[in-house]
């Protein structure tokens, strides 16, 4: 096992605050993927960026601008070279090969954040310490800042260690978690069918700092969907008769689909989380939008609820009769970690100072599109699991407001490493 030196502790807290700083959301991660992909070449890893491998009709939820991205994140300090060469899609794969015969173990870190608008009073950590958010909308409220630079921090301390291993470790640095739309192009590419060993992470999760669970199970499947309703404007006052209301169509359609029928086979969610519609006071509003996501504990849950909602869309815009169009933006499955796998974490863990609680496995409420890696790699015979770095938090994830102690950085590190060095160490 290696101790962890404090140059890369302090590190990790600069990067991760760098991150925060400048937050991107899916697709959009350009200063992000280009300030990793700097880092990792210095530290001897051969990258590969996602244009070269993604294939463009696997990919959901693109709706970014690419080359007013790329001018913010080139404003912002990213460097140019590495920028052009990122081409439209974010995300990167970085591998360490020893040049030993030895498996293929593979760590996923999600580098994207919340569309959120983070809090700006000083009662706020990052507002107090000058690393809030400065991009409109955006905000690191579910840790992936930190995801980013554990992951850059594991890549330098493996470099150092490159002589005591054996086989092949390969980074996964993927984009447009939030809304489920990277891990599908991304695991559908191939970039972790020759995974041994599958590894993803997250920090924070309702746990305190110290504790560490080797395994997750119960990810809930879910689509993320756009409804857009097209109605007829018309004068309010003089004519309202001519028009066709896009926004009570699309009203009646939020109400009902948060009045769908749970399930008696287990758990389903809905929401309908974005509803923008008309164009003034006096107009019969002609168009209406939506963001809608829906959930379920199983492949059938979540056909059911996805169904159900798309019938009270539907039925919606004919009562009201306006138009409307359904469009998929993301989507997910479920998956469970392997126990032999997260054994092994659990042994990682044992030697990881700061480690207080292990469990050996939890179940999981919400949805992560490292399924699709996690489900790819174990039909392809190899094992996965998803790690729980517990992190004391200042509000919850997707709150304005959130915010984790930092410490709990180190300790998933340690245990990562410590992960990498049994599984790849030399025998």
């Amino acid at each position: 096992m290696m101790a962890i030196p404090q140059k890369i502790k302090d590190e990790m807290s600069i990067r991760r605050r760098d991150f925060h700083k400048y937050p991107e959301s899916g697709w959009a991660e350009f200063r992000t993927t280009a300030v990793i992909a700097g880092i990792l070449t210095k530290a001897g890893w051969k990258v590969r960026f996602a244009k070269d491998f993604i294939d463009p009709d696997e990919v959901m939820g693109y709706t970014i601008d690419p080359k007013r991205e790329r001018a913010r994140a080139a404003a912002q300090g990213a460097d140019k070279k590495i920028l052009t060469k990122i081409g439209d899609y974010t995300g990167l794969t970085a591998l360490l090969d020893t040049g030993k015969k030895g498996p293929v173990t593979i760590f996923r870190f999600d580098i994207d954040c919340v569309d959120t608008e983070e809090a700006r009073d000083t009662e706020h950590l990052p507002a107090r310490e000058g690393f809030a958010s400065v991009n409109p909308g955006c905000m690191h409220a579910c840790g992936h800042d930190g995801h980013a630079a554990v992951g850059l921090a594991l890549a330098e301390m493996l470099s150092e260690a490159k002589d005591r291993l054996r086989g092949k470790i390969r980074l996964i640095f993927q984009p447009a978690e939030e809304g489920v739309r990277g891990g599908y192009a991304m695991s559908m590419a191939g970039v972790a069918d020759d995974a041994d060993y599958f590894i993803a992470m997250h920090l924070g999760l309702g746990k305190p700092t110290g504790s560490v669970f080797g395994g997750t199970g119960g990810f809930l499947c879910s689509t993320k969907f756009d409804a857009d309703f097209r109605g007829v404007g018309a004068h309010a006052g003089g004519e309202p008769e001519r028009g066709k209301n896009a926004l009570l169509a699309a009203a009646a359609a939020a109400v009902n689909i948060h009045a769908i029928a749970p399930h008696s086979g287990g758990a389903t969610r809905v929401n309908v989380g974005v509803l923008n519609a008309g164009e003034g006071r006096n107009v019969v509003p002609p168009n209406a939008h939506m963001k809608i996501e829906t959930r379920g504990e199983s492949d059938a849950l979540a056909s059911y609820v996805y169904a159900k909602a798309k019938e009270v869309i539907y039925g919606a815009a004919q009562m009201y009769d306006v138009d409307v169009s359904i469009s998929k933006q993301g989507e997910t499955i479920t998956a469970e970690s392997d126990r032999k796998l997260a054994a092994v974490i659990m042994k990682a863990a044992e030697n990881s100072e700061g480690v207080t609680q292990r469990e050996e496995y939890r179940a999981m409420a919400g949805s992560d599109d490292a399924c699709w890696f996690m489900r790819r790699v174990q039909e392809r015979r190899g094992l996965a699991t998803y790690v729980g770095i517990g992190a004391a938090t200042a509000a919850g994830h997707h709150n304005n407001r959130f915010d984790f102690d930092e410490t709990a950085m180190t300790i998933a590190l340690e245990v990562l490493l410590n992960s990498a060095l049994l599984l790849n160490g030399e025998k």
